[in-house]
């Protein structure tokens, strides 16, 4: 039997990681009182047939009775039931602006203010997010890619190391991303946009890819930061960095920072981290 305990911060998407669990066969309980998690376990297993996989979402809501979460997992533990524990993540500014997207209160802030609301949450699940087995960040994600990367752990089962991976292009004149951890300027290769037949193509065009790519410097560039990035990845993760913005840019943000970005994120789907590529102003000053 694989228990799958979804715990998080209120408003970081663990409604859809259930969704998306029961949608893959497991028989998920949200919000159910902790106290009947081992004895749930217990009745569970006598039906292992039918309850083989159980996700149970676990959250503030729970109120004075997430005290008795350490013994819970304990005493599941000592039942030698095996679990697993999912932590949603979400920064602090997103979470505020989702609340007033869908006019929700906060488990925590009643009539207070949402922030106050969720600082006390994180206080409160912090203990959940250090014995995290999984922990997944949704900030910046669409829906589509938590989905894929739930599916991806549970489903199909890759390894998976707790950091999610944000490659992005964008273009110096509308400004440096403010929320990047690695900035990388590939300002000094050659420039596409001085080309008739390439200026309005873009970096996810062959012909841009091949040109920008056929530079010397292109390609030890791209082999280098490959190198710093694999060596950094794991560092970062025993750190407990759970997320990674990498930008590349360029003038534009059209043409050589989304080819490098492109190809780097390539070599990162061959690692066991989870990523995705965004290029923030590839349609900027689109002109046809």
């Amino acid at each position: 039997m694989n228990i799958v305990i979804v715990t998080g911060m209120s408003g970081a998407g663990k409604s859809t990681a259930l969704n998306v669990l029961e949608d893959q066969g497991y028989y998920c309980v949200d919000n159910m009182p902790i106290e009947l998690i081992p004895r749930f376990a217990e009745l569970a297993e006598g039906h292992e047939k039918k309850y083989s996989k159980i996700a149970l979402g676990v959250d503030v809501r729970n109120g004075a009775a997430l005290e008795h979460m350490e013994s819970v997992l304990a005493d599941i533990t000592n039942r030698r039931y095996s679990y697993e524990v999912l932590f949603l993540d979400c920064s602090d500014d997103v979470l505020v602006k989702r609340y007033k997207e869908t006019r929700r209160t906060h488990p925590l802030a009643k009539d207070d203010r949402v922030d106050k609301g969720i600082a006390m949450e994180r206080e409160q699940m912090r203990f959940l997010r250090e014995r995290a087995d999984y922990i997944i960040d949704t900030s910046h994600m669409l829906t589509r890619e938590f989905k894929q990367q739930l599916e991806s752990i549970f489903v199909q089962e890759h390894d998976y190391s707790n950091l999610y991976v944000t490659v992005l292009s964008f273009g110096f004149k509308y400004g440096i991303p403010s929320d990047a951890d690695i900035v990388l300027d590939v300002r000094f290769l050659p420039n596409p946009y001085y080309v008739e037949e390439l200026k309005f193509l873009t970096g996810n065009d062959k012909p841009v890819q091949d040109f920008v790519m056929e530079s010397g410097e292109a390609k030890k560039f791209l082999e280098k930061v490959d190198d710093l990035v694999k060596f950094l990845l794991p560092n970062y993760v025993d750190e407990g960095k759970n997320s990674l913005v990498i930008a590349f840019g360029c003038t534009g943000g059209k043409h050589r920072s989304v080819t490098l970005a492109n190809a780097l994120t390539d070599r990162l789907k061959a690692t066991e981290y989870g990523c995705k590529v965004e290029h923030r102003d590839i349609e900027k000053d689109a002109k046809r």
